[in-house]
């Protein structure tokens, strides 16, 4: 089977998830540079999802969304809402909660990755190439306002989380 994009992705997956743990290695203290590394990672992961993957599996699929895009994209939302606030022990379980949720739905046999890959087979070098090349996102301060965190909580609601149940 042709796979070189689900691995692409996984192995993404695994590097973001690694500068997460290192940000939270200290309980007491995040490390706010692997932080800033972890923010920077996931946010690039998103957009390269969002504007070179999702889009090359919709026009191989004539044009139609797959089922799960709707979802990611609510997902991917939420998770980018929770980029703004400064880190917190509740806001980490809430990430992290998600991002697990979020990646078994791309991952499992049958999901988003295996979609995509099926449907872009005569593409893999073209989407890697474009892949290869996607710069950075760039990322702001955090913002330390309540009104952040009641956005993200907002986001992740329209998403299907309740950020204060995941916290508890």
């Amino acid at each position: 089977m042709n796979i070189p994009l689900y691995h692409f992705f996984t192995n993404d997956h695994r590097r973001i998830e690694k500068l997460l743990d290192q940000a939270t290695e200290n309980p007491s203290e995040i490390n706010r540079e692997s932080y800033h590394r972890f923010r920077i990672g996931l946010l690039t992961h998103i957009k390269m999802e969002e504007k070179i993957l999702f889009p090359a599996a919709q026009k191989a699929n004539g044009g139609v969304a797959l089922p799960l895009a709707e979802k990611l994209r609510l997902d991917h939302g939420a998770l980018t809402s929770l980029m703004v606030p400064p880190p917190t022990p509740s806001l980490l379980k809430v990430l992290r909660f998600i991002l697990d949720k979020h990646d078994v739905a791309e991952e499992k046999p049958g999901g988003m990755y295996d979609a995509c890959e099926a449907l872009t087979q005569s593409q893999t070098q073209q989407l890697l190439e474009q892949l290869s090349h996607t710069t950075e996102v760039p990322v702001h301060p955090h913002h330390e306002a309540p009104f952040a965190l009641e956005a993200a909580k907002r986001a992740l609601a329209r998403a299907g989380y309740d950020y204060d149940a995941i916290a508890q």
